[in-house]
């Protein structure tokens, strides 16, 4: 039903050795300017300014999540079984397209559009764009379908759980590769031995057997290490908190009546309304570069200080949250003559690596008992029952110019 290509393609890929792609709707989804735009986006945003080798995109992620699921779907016996032909292809596109509309700079942009990346990722895949030709020239309505998994409605709800769950794709290469690339080890799990205990249960729930819980609970501490180690590093939070403070700035200072003197790529982001596709298009991190190199000009003194601390990794730093240090930093704030709504970020983070069942049947991890019966994670794992049990972690810092640290 679905083309193949001429020749199996291969792209090496230092996670998953090979990447092979033998259907042409998804070799033509690759070849597309808006996959080929993943190139231009770094996957971890603001951790790559701690980790100096973490400059690996969404283009090599997506990738690592259609070979995961291409694996999935062609050598897990029971989800080969379950998935038609056509199921099959949809989920492979859904696993290479999820992260389409993702923005500059991972998910600080969501902050400053004020959209999920989700959102744009189903518009360019339905709006009438390359990608919505290239899926319904190969099947028609399989653009629609595509969507559908990544906004959780698929008449399918094991595709869904196969993309996005707590047990899926994208978090298995994302971890492995973010592993990879920040040197960080105890980011690494047993992926092989997920796959091979991966089951069906009643046609639509995916579930995995007993004996390889512990390889899931080995996914699960890799995931909490890599949340405070690296997403959620106090540095990479502060890199987020500079930005945000510029973009408030600049809607500011900006607005319909002259609007024409700001930056072109950063003019439409200053209306408030969702952006057009065309200009969502251009919202890469090589175009947000330059407009950080010349906004690090700009006459106003926030903008540009604002804008040359992102050039120069000129970034706040950051101290637990208390009465005492909020008022210490406001008295030197003040003695600086510098803005308390600019100079002085808050941020607070909390972290479940796993949270169980909570209405949703894709939102927990089940385990396939040996006496046939179906567990939730955390009752069949004491070390998953201790964590989602257990106190939860957070952690509140405020961050502030380094040149202030040392103020008395």
């Amino acid at each position: 039903m679905f083309a193949k290509t001429d020749e199996l393609k291969v792209l090496r890929d230092p996670v998953h050795g090979y990447i092979r792609v033998e259907l042409q709707v998804i070799w033509d989804c690759i070849n597309s300017a808006w996959f080929q735009r993943l190139r231009r986006i770094r996957q971890l945003g603001g951790a790559n300014m701690v980790y100096h080798c973490a400059e690996h995109t969404r283009f090599s992620h997506s990738l690592g999540v259609y070979e995961v699921v291409r694996r999935m779907v062609s050598e897990v016996p029971d989800i080969v079984a379950a998935l038609s032909e056509r199921d099959k292809v949809v989920v492979m596109a859904a696993g290479l397209l999820h992260d389409l509309g993702h923005g500059p700079y991972s998910h600080t942009f969501e902050l400053v559009t004020n959209t999920s990346h989700e959102e744009y990722t189903c518009r360019i895949i339905e709006e009438d764009t390359e990608i919505t030709r290239i899926l319904n020239s190969a099947a028609p309505g399989l653009a629609k379908e595509v969507a559908d998994v990544i906004r959780h409605t698929s008449a399918n709800p094991l595709l869904s759980q196969i993309v996005s769950s707590q047990l899926d794709a994208d978090r298995m290469d994302y971890l492995l590769r973010d592993a990879y690339f920040t040197g960080t080890k105890y980011g690494e799990f047993d992926m092989e031995r997920i796959l091979r205990t991966l089951r069906i249960e009643d046609g639509r729930q995916l579930v995995v057997k007993q004996s390889g819980v512990y390889a899931v609970e080995n996914y699960i501490m890799s995931r909490y290490h890599m949340y405070w180690q690296v997403y959620y590093h106090p540095t990479a939070r502060s890199f987020e908190c500079v930005m945000n403070a510029l973009f408030r700035r600049i809607k500011e200072l900006y607005g319909p009546a002259n609007e024409e003197e700001l930056i072109d790529v950063f003019r439409p982001l200053i209306k408030n309304r969702p952006l057009s596709l065309a200009e969502y298009f251009r919202l890469d991190e090589s175009s947000c570069g330059y407009a950080f190199d010349v906004l690090a000009g700009h006459p106003d003194r926030i903008v540009s200080d604002m804008a040359g601390r992102i050039r120069d990794r000129r970034l706040f730093v950051y101290a637990d949250s208390t009465p005492e240090s909020i008022e210490a930093v406001r008295e030197k704030l003040a003695a600086c003559d510098l803005s308390e709504e600019y100079y002085l970020g808050h941020d607070s983070v909390r972290q479940n690596p796993y949270v169980p069942y909570t209405g949703q049947q894709d939102g927990s991890i089940w385990v396939r008992m040996k006496d046939g019966s179906v567990r939730e994670l955390s009752n069949a794992s004491n070390i998953v029952y201790s964590l989602t049990h257990g106190p939860t972690n957070d952690d509140n810092k405020i961050f502030f110019p380094r040149e202030l640290a040392g103020l008395d």
